[in-house]
């Protein structure tokens, strides 16, 4: 038996209905006088349901136009209150993004916070972020080292000016692993960094190594050394420095550094130094125990640091080298005499004791000697001439 054929074909009204809305009006009229209900919505390429949708919004007296397709009620939708809550969290700490803003709300005990893809969505709906900031803000490679006091990192943060007079000049100090920053001292001037170095290792112990940029106060002139690096060393402290136009080297202070100044000192000035270390204190307290770090899996850098183990003491500890090797006094002007050469080493070793030892490992084809000072190697002097070769500190 074969299949009845259509006996109209659905109309192509397109080139006569304007609107949809028009389209619609037209077929209300004609269904109210059509004989064949369903014969009309083929003709209009509408399913029954849809026509029959159409006529009771005319009875209804409702418009013909699409209607929103977005749901009356969202679910899961973010409460008003809680919404004022993370931009309330924001507003106090203009530098922290959603992930950090809800850690620290769920911190505090809040039940029902929304995740953090809502929270940053919250504050990039309410102007806090923009689409610059979110494109600067991308995952990072990190490298840090595997335990505390392993190594810290030090610098002096950009000097800024006083209303009193005179400027400030902040030391910071920074564990590498934890990021616990460990102090931030308020100076007048870039002097004084063994005294600061000397409260912290009183209260927080020895590390094994030290990392500064090669400012004059960290390392001394053409590579030499300054007596901040020797006092480091009696203590069994390796300093070490970065590469020079190298910031970056000093990742984790100069980033702690950005911080400083968009949550404490781009909106503030301090009329002394002692307004600024006001400020300064409570910032750093909220830094090591109430904002969370996603390097530490958003832990505070207070929940991971620990002291180190090894205790420091003024009295600097007796060293008695191995007497395997030659020892020889560097005399009052920094020089040293060794295998009938007579070198320059650096004033800062002026009347101690170096330990002159044959290079096992020399870099080129010439033999050469190293010079050092108590556990590190200092410098390395060619044997065959007694020219200096180069000036680092390496732990043997």
């Amino acid at each position: 038996m074969k299949a009845r054929k259509r006996s109209k074909e659905v109309v192509d009204l397109s080139w006569r209905i304007t609107t949809v809305e028009q389209q619609r009006e037209e077929f209300v009229a004609r269904a109210a006088q059509a004989a064949n209900f369903a014969a009309l919505c083929r003709e209009y390429g509408i399913s029954r349901q849809t026509g029959y949708t159409w006529l009771g919004r005319a009875q209804k007296g409702e418009a013909m136009a699409d209607r929103s397709h977005a749901p009356h009620k969202v679910a899961g939708k973010t409460k008003p209150e809680m919404e004022a809550k993370v931009l309330a969290e924001r507003a106090k700490h203009p530098a922290w993004g959603g992930k950090k803003i809800r850690k620290v709300l769920a911190n505090q005990g809040l039940e029902g916070l929304p995740c953090v893809r809502t929270c940053n969505d919250i504050l990039k709906r309410n102007g806090c972020i923009s689409e610059e900031a979110s494109k600067k803000n991308r995952p990072i490679q990190r490298f840090e080292r595997g335990k505390c006091n392993e190594l810290w990192q030090t610098d002096f943060k950009g000097d800024f000016g006083l209303t009193g007079g005179g400027r400030c000049y902040p030391l910071t100090i920074l564990d590498d692993h934890s990021r616990f920053l460990l102090k931030v001292a308020v100076q007048g001037n870039m002097q004084g960094v063994t005294a600061v170095f000397r409260e912290v290792f009183l209260e927080y112990g020895l590390p094994r190594q030290v990392l500064s940029d090669n400012g004059g106060c960290f390392r001394g002139l053409r590579g030499g050394f300054v007596a901040w690096e020797r006092w480091l060393m009696e203590h069994d402290v390796q300093p070490i420095h970065g590469r020079i136009w190298h910031p970056q080297t000093q990742g984790k202070v100069e980033r702690i550094h950005e911080t400083m100044d968009v949550e404490l000192l781009n909106d503030k000035e301090f009329a002394d130094l002692q307004a600024a270390e006001g400020a300064f204190g409570p910032w750093r307290e909220e830094y090591n125990f109430l904002r969370p770090h996603e390097a530490l899996d958003m832990r505070c850098p207070g929940e991971v640091y620990c002291k180190s183990e090894r205790a420091y003491c003024d009295e600097v500890p007796a060293f008695e080298y191995s007497g395997e090797h030659n020892v020889v006094k560097v005399n009052a002007w920094g020089y040293a005499k060794f295998a009938g050469f007579y070198t320059f080493l650096s004033e800062t070793f002026a009347n101690q004791f170096l330990e002159f030892r044959e290079n096992p490992n020399p870099l080129g084809d010439s033999p050469s000697w190293l010079a050092c000072f108590r556990n590190f190697r200092i410098a390395e002097f060619d044997a065959q001439t007694g020219n200096l070769l180069n000036r680092s500190v390496r732990r043997l």
